[in-house]
């Protein structure tokens, strides 16, 4: 059952499995294990960036394309949504609306972009979806009477997801059940099945025919394979599940701006992200997300513990000031790639308990010098 569901993608890895696990558990249960707005927004942060960075890894790991764009994407399900719920008022049917106009627009934008530039080399791809998403950002804030400009739009949930919105008089297991808790439950159920399809589409025979071209793009076209189309089919499919995460990042928020969706920093999350998870397995996606947002958010928390802990002790107090968490932030990053070149998937797999050797077959030379 559970291989079926994993779509016979096993994290073969002992370690790997117990980390997959503990993840899913702790995410399926944070609202209750870790109480606080705080913990709950950082839980619910890396529910989106799971499905936005595995569907980035669907492209870049599993394709070999790089992509600048992603966040377009990303900001189009979110503004999507946002622009729907404002001008239509709050409702589930604002909320179909955006996301299925947000869903054209990316189905459109990104069969564009792959049919004209996915012809050309990988660095012009690149840059001509830098150049795209560029565009898109400027665009987004320039237009301020329909996105809200840099200051972004504010807009309301279906009654349901509000906050407001208590359906029971008594807290359940300590934890009150409202709008916020139901928003977080949708998240996590939407981000569970789509990172079930994902797994699906890599170990489907289109995404062996993507992997081959990744390996070889001239064998895969000497074979018969037409791979620009199958890099297209690639660049649309990954760009609609980052539009599905951004409009679920939307609902979580009720928010959109540049900065929550479009900038490139999230672009650089991202890169960073499949790095150190590792490029070409979903599972990197779920453990880099992890990491990654846990320090984003707590490395400065325990950098300021710590320098209070030190008071007193010059160099060592400047270094570990909590001003300088970025830094810290950053050599982490260079730790982790020179630790794990592959990526921290790909080294659990590595290390992996030594394979039984294999029984000799009956036409080995030994067996068959025996036989003699």
């Amino acid at each position: 059952m559970l291989n079926r569901m994993l779509s016979h993608d096993l994290p073969k890895s002992r370690w790997l499995s117990l980390a997959l696990v503990l993840v899913f558990l702790g995410l399926l249960a944070a609202p209750f294990l870790f109480p606080g707005s705080k913990a709950l927004n950082v839980a619910a942060k890396i529910l989106v960036f799971v499905l936005l960075v595995a569907s980035y890894d669907l492209l870049l790991g599993y394709t070999g394309i790089v992509s600048f764009a992603h966040t377009m994407f990303f900001g189009i399900g979110a503004y999507g949504v946002a622009i729907a719920s404002s001008k239509l008022g709050a409702g589930w049917g604002a909320v179909a609306i955006g996301l299925a106009l947000a869903l054209a627009v990316s189905l459109v934008v990104s069969l564009v972009i792959g049919l004209f530039s996915l012809r050309v080399k990988a660095i012009f791809f690149a840059m001509i979806t830098l150049a795209v998403a560029a565009a898109f950002q400027t665009l987004a804030s320039q237009l301020s009477d329909f996105t809200g400009g840099e200051d972004g739009l504010t807009f309301r949930n279906p009654a349901w997801l509000s906050p407001s919105f208590e359906p029971f008089e008594e807290p359940f297991l300590g934890v009150t059940v409202d709008g916020r808790l139901l928003t977080y439950y949708l998240i996590f159920v939407a981000v569970v099945v789509l990172f079930g399809l994902l797994l699906r589409i890599v170990n489907s025979p289109f995404g062996r025919v993507l992997q081959a071209i990744r390996e070889n793009d001239f064998r895969a076209e000497a074979i018969g394979f037409r791979t620009v189309v199958y890099r297209t089919w690639s660049n649309v499919l990954s760009a609609l599940f980052a539009t599905v995460a951004g409009a679920l990042l939307a609902l979580w928020l009720r928010y959109t701006g540049p900065d929550t969706t479009l900038s490139f920093e999230i672009m650089l999350d991202i890169l960073l992200i499949v790095v150190i998870g590792g490029m070409g397995t979903l599972y990197g996606a779920v453990i880099g997300s992890v990491l990654f947002v846990v320090a984003q958010n707590y490395l400065q928390d325990l950098m300021k513990l710590a320098s209070t802990a030190i008071d007193g002790v010059p160099v060592a107090a400047q270094l570990i000031s909590p001003d300088r968490w970025l830094l810290w932030l950053g050599v982490l990053f260079v730790l982790s790639v020179y630790h794990f070149p592959t990526g921290i998937v790909g080294r659990l797999r590595q290390r992996r308990g030594p394979r039984l050797p294999r029984p000799a077959s009956p036409s080995s030379p030994q067996q068959t010098g025996r036989q003699r």
